[in-house]
């Protein structure tokens, strides 16, 4: 018997369940027009995805600590750390000074690896002209930030950061919804900022790599190599990075791209990840806010300032890899709400253009 995940461009019934179903094969083998035609190429692979598989204890489970968020100001001066998302356009300087220094080279050139793949709705960065205030949107699953704000339909309470400007409500490719298969809550024509964590402390290279929540596996190894105690911030700043890249869905396969569970898609001929704002900063999310700051802080943020295209499919694939994972990442197969961006007073001034280190 065939346990399977069904990698489509045309994809199934939304389910978040880990395992396809034979309804799924019947749905896909109609799609294609699979009947009476055996010799058919189509556009999905079957994938394997038994019930058994190869268990092991996972080292990194339970491994977040516990680190409060904190009030932003105390007295009206500033008490928190460098925050995030912030903005990216090339030029901006923050108005936090700062001697920390972020990593400056691509992290697959350091001790780092990535540890956890998960994405906001909307950018939680802008970057003036790509993702900022003046993004289109088809409203699907809320409305857009306008300087800073965003409104949220009916009892949705995900918020929406910044969009791009390349949704066209004329376009099919962009208003024809894709048949979702393992990603939750994901709509055609929206934005969303993917994040990748790294870590020199994760699993790296084992069946425990990627983890949810993306803590767990940023300090997978936190007992074992420092002794459970935080190290000093510039060293924070060196083994702990974010790499964002900020998309919108189409529904066009010229768009795919196989493989965005690993990391941003850096591509020359495309002009992906070549133009990239390295900073230190904070984790993000809707808990923390302009008044509420987050405590895992100083780390390095690397963020793509251009806006890219991506297939929904592409989404769709990394949402099947996230199911073959070892630890049950199901947390992180829908869009996340967008922290408000964050103010320049709490946005650390060591910008750095990294555009030469991607060609």
């Amino acid at each position: 018997m065939l346990s399977a995940l069904l990698v489509c461009s045309k994809a199934a019934s939304s389910d978040s369940s880990m395992f396809s179903k034979c309804k799924d094969l019947k749905t896909a083998y109609a799609d294609e027009d699979c009947c009476g035609m055996p010799d058919k190429e189509v556009g999905f692979q079957i994938v394997p995805n038994p019930k058994k598989r190869l268990t092991g204890t996972n080292k990194c489970h339970g491994m977040k600590p516990s680190v409060p968020n904190i009030d932003c100001f105390v007295d009206g001066a500033l008490k928190a750390m460098e925050q995030s998302g912030g903005d990216v356009t090339k030029g901006f300087v923050g108005g936090l000074e700062t001697d920390r220094v972020p990593i400056s080279k691509p992290y697959y050139q350091t001790a780092l690896c990535p540890v956890n793949v998960h994405w906001h709705l909307g950018a939680e960065h802008r970057s003036e002209g790509e993702f900022d205030e003046t993004g289109v949107s088809p409203n699907l699953a809320g409305a857009p930030s306008d300087k800073g704000h965003s409104r949220r339909l009916a009892g949705d309470p995900v918020r929406y950061g910044y969009a791009c400007k390349k949704y066209d409500a004329n376009d099919a490719r962009f208003t024809t919804e894709y048949k979702w298969q393992h990603c939750v809550g994901m709509h055609v024509g929206e934005t969303y900022e993917v994040h990748w964590p790294h870590s020199s402390l994760g699993d790296c290279g084992t069946p425990n790599q990627y983890q949810t929540p993306f803590y767990d596996g940023v300090f997978c190894h936190f007992d074992t190599l420092l002794n459970s105690t935080l190290p000093p911030a510039q060293a924070i700043a060196e083994n702990v990075g974010v790499q964002g890249q900020v998309f919108t869905i189409i529904n066009d396969e010229n768009y795919y791209y196989p493989d965005l569970i690993h990391g941003m898609i850096v591509d020359i001929d495309n002009d992906m990840g070549q133009d990239v704002a390295a900073y230190t900063g904070s984790t993000t999310g809707t808990t923390r806010d302009n008044q509420v700051c987050s405590g895992y802080a100083p780390i390095t943020w690397q963020v793509d300032r251009k806006c890219h295209l991506i297939s929904a499919s592409t989404f769709d694939k990394m949402c099947a890899d996230m199911k073959q994972m070892r630890d049950d990442m199901s947390m992180d197969l829908h869009p996340h709400g967008a922290r408000e961006l964050v103010w320049r007073n709490m946005t650390a001034d060591n910008h750095d253009d990294m555009t030469s280190h991607h060609r």
